[in-house]
């Protein structure tokens, strides 16, 4: 099993960090600063802000999510520099300070005392700084064992469990062999197929710590009397022919090839170091792919059957397809067809070199369908109501 033999090239961070993008982003703390952020990225060319609806009375865990996930949005290696907008001081400077943890350029300004108009002037200042610096970062050769990768499923059918989704299990293979760090998640969709990430813990300890998540998950479901079904399996999965949650976490967990899961991570929680790792986290496709981001990844693996559309404004994300409808009716979505593999055309080995080729090209700078769409989906998770 071996790797594309093509020579990559990414941007180093002052931290070591490898990414594959150079973003400069407008980051608002909380959603009455998203105006200000969004001024500002419309005054400076090659800035990007990331407008969200939340921040404002949340607390406890839920209120740590979001900074967890703030935070690593702008630590993310494919992130260059940030300027940070919030209403107030306090919450302003811990995500400054939570991201300058990497070296990278990094800025506070807060709207309370300043107003829009004088907050976007003074943040749209030091934004054309951070890009002019930016603009001069050079893509050095870099490993695949420098980056993180994530993947996620999305309108799965019968063509993901059957192909797409055991197509990336044979890359992640390849990579966790090469020494790269993998992130895969999606808690309620494992449901039937738990017993077979529990058999691919690296430890005890491992295995009780994902099997205590997993059945969190379960009771919090069950708690407010709920029936996942037409949420679990969707509508869409439904139309592609899994009529059961099992089926469907049967394919899903395919994307894990037979790698060792070596730890099981909160929501939006960086990995501590390489192989597989699980992520705690929703299914939504926004939310989970944000999560990935927010953990570092710099490249995320897609996997569709129906024709999910998600992206992401700072994670690219690799659309991968079996299903020769979709393939044929949304192309313009899809960056790897793998109907080869159904059709008998070619073998997983061969659908995980067309995978980690597109890969490679994206670590190079190729655009991936998602990001020429201008699919953009910042969606941060939410754990309950607030105050």
């Amino acid at each position: 099993m071996t790797l594309p033999d093509i020579p990559l090239f990414a941007y180093r961070r002052p931290n070591g960090k490898v990414g594959i993008r150079n973003h400069v982003v407008i980051l608002p703390v909380d959603d009455i600063s998203n105006a200000a952020a969004e001024g500002v990225a419309r005054l400076i060319r090659g800035t990007i802000a990331l407008p969200h609806p939340y921040g404002r009375l949340q607390f406890g865990p839920d209120l740590d999510l979001t900074f967890r996930t703030l935070i690593g949005a702008g630590r993310n290696p494919n992130v260059a520099a940030v300027v940070v907008i919030g209403i107030e001081p306090n919450w302003t400077e811990k995500i400054v300070a939570g991201i300058a943890e990497t070296g990278k350029p990094v800025a506070g300004f807060s709207i309370e005392r300043a107003g829009d108009l004088k907050t976007i002037e003074a943040a749209a200042r030091q934004a054309q700084a951070f890009v002019q610096y930016a603009t001069e970062l050079q893509r050095q050769p870099v490993s695949f064992a420098e980056m993180t990768f994530s993947t996620k499923c999305g309108e799965s059918d019968t063509t993901s469990g059957l192909a797409s989704n055991p197509t990336v299990g044979r890359a992640f293979e390849r990579l966790e062999a090469a020494g790269a760090t993998l992130i895969f998640g999606e808690t309620t969709e494992v449901t039937g197929a738990e017993d077979k990430i529990a058999e691919q813990c690296a430890t005890p300890e491992v295995r009780a710590e994902f099997l205590r998540v997993f059945q969190a998950y379960q009771d919090f479901v069950n708690s407010v009397d709920a029936d996942l079904l037409g949420s679990q399996p969707t509508q869409g999965n439904i139309r592609g022919g899994l009529t059961t949650i099992e089926e469907k976490a049967l394919g899903n967990v395919e994307k894990m090839g037979r790698c060792t899961v070596r730890s099981v991570l909160q929501p939006a929680e960086e990995p501590k170091g390489p192989g597989l790792h699980f992520m705690d986290s929703s299914s939504a496709a926004a939310e989970m792919v944000t999560l990935c981001l927010a953990a570092g990844s710099v490249a995320h693996f897609f996997t569709t059957g129906q024709g999910n559309v998600i992206g992401n404004p700072l994670l690219p994300v690799i659309k991968l397809s079996a299903n020769p409808l979709t393939v044929a009716t949304m192309s313009e979505h899809i960056d790897v067809d793998l109907t080869g593999l159904l059709r008998f055309e070619i073998n997983l080995d061969q659908a995980a070199d067309l995978a980690l080729t597109m890969l490679a090209r994206t670590i190079n700078g190729r655009l991936t369908a998602a990001e020429t769409l201008r699919h953009d989906e910042f969606v941060l998770t939410k754990l309950y109501r607030s105050a």
